[in-house]
């Protein structure tokens, strides 16, 4: 106990998290402190890159075997299955209809590559090392989770029928082919590629990653204050639980896998967050009926600061106490 009291107080002091924590509490505050839109975006693209980069290289190094494919294939089982729970959950804590909890299910099948950015900054300061198939395994549960919300909304009588061109809105969300993309300029070049650029993915990424956070934590703060009595307590309840029983199962899957104690953190990562990105846009399309309202303050005003704050050293003590560390 007293070993993830210890991850979880030296994580919740982290550059990082504390620069959430200001980004937060200044919009709650109603600050007009801000991050230019261009800026936030230039460095979700500098974020992605570096990420995708650094496993790809890191796969190059070490070498893929059939643990790689096993790792993916459980990441989309688990996108696959997810939202089924999800929308179970739901049913028992809420009153929300159907399309709207097939909506926030497909959410909880998805996942945050920024929760993911932070948990493997967490993981390499703790001193534990990461497969680096992780980016791929990340990349490839963006989208399963979406295919599952639609036969649920459909199983209903209404909505769930794809609209046109929404798998290729998907597919090439702009986050999904940096990330895939960058991976394999990395699987390309490797460590020599990564030397040459350590500049750019290396060396500035704890520093870029503290900005962004600041600005997420302005980005969750305020749409917390717009959504204000949009959330029942049984969604809420939702929001903090649902990442526990996704970060169970993604540990399971790490530890039938054979994932390292570092690799087996980030499946558990992946499994217990939440999109609030490449999922949002899609819905927009699917599922126009539901209520953007309360799947983003969910994903984003909810689940993400849980995660961030006290999600990701449990996970990571859990999955050193399950897989060995």
């Amino acid at each position: 106990m007293g070993g993830i009291l210890d991850l979880a107080a030296a994580n919740l002091l982290s550059p990082a998290i504390l620069s959430f924590a200001l980004g937060l509490g200044a919009a709650l505050l109603r600050s007009d402190l801000s991050v230019p839109e261009a800026a936030a975006k230039a460095l979700s693209i500098v974020l992605l890159f570096s990420i995708g980069f650094k496993g790809g290289a890191a796969v190059a190094a070490h070498g893929a075997d059939a643990r790689l494919l096993a790792a993916i294939a459980s990441g989309v089982l688990l996108s696959l299955g997810l939202p089924v729970v999800a929308f179970a959950l739901l049913g028992w804590l809420t009153r929300l209809g159907r399309i709207n909890r097939a909506a926030v299910a497909a959410h909880y099948g998805s996942i945050s590559i920024v929760t993911f950015a932070a948990a493997t900054s967490m993981v390499q300061a703790k001193g534990f090392a990461a497969e680096g198939y992780m980016v791929a395994v990340a990349a490839a549960m963006e989208a399963p989770a979406i295919v599952t919300a639609l036969w649920l909304a459909s199983r209903g009588g209404a909505g769930g029928a794809p609209e046109p061109g929404l798998w290729r809105e998907v597919m090439l969300n702009g986050s999904i082919v940096l990330l895939l993309g960058a991976f394999l300029i990395g699987l390309v070049t490797g460590e020599a590629g990564l030397a040459r650029i350590e500049g750019l993915v290396v060396t500035p990424f704890q520093g870029l990653l503290c900005l962004f956070l600041l600005d997420m934590g302005l980005v969750a703060g305020r749409g917390l204050l717009r959504s204000r009595g949009v959330l029942s307590g049984g969604a809420v309840a939702f929001g903090l639980l649902m990442p526990l029983v996704g970060a169970a199962l993604g540990l399971l899957a790490a530890l039938l896998v054979g994932l390292s104690p570092g690799g087996a953190a980030l499946m558990a990562t992946l499994a217990a967050s939440a999109s609030y990105i490449a999922v949002p846009a899609a819905m927009r399309v699917a599922l126009p009926e539901a209520d953007p309202a309360v799947y983003l303050t969910l994903s984003l005003g909810v689940t993400f600061p849980f995660n961030l704050t006290v999600g990701l050293p449990l996970y990571l003590a859990a999955a050193q106490w399950i897989a060995g560390g």
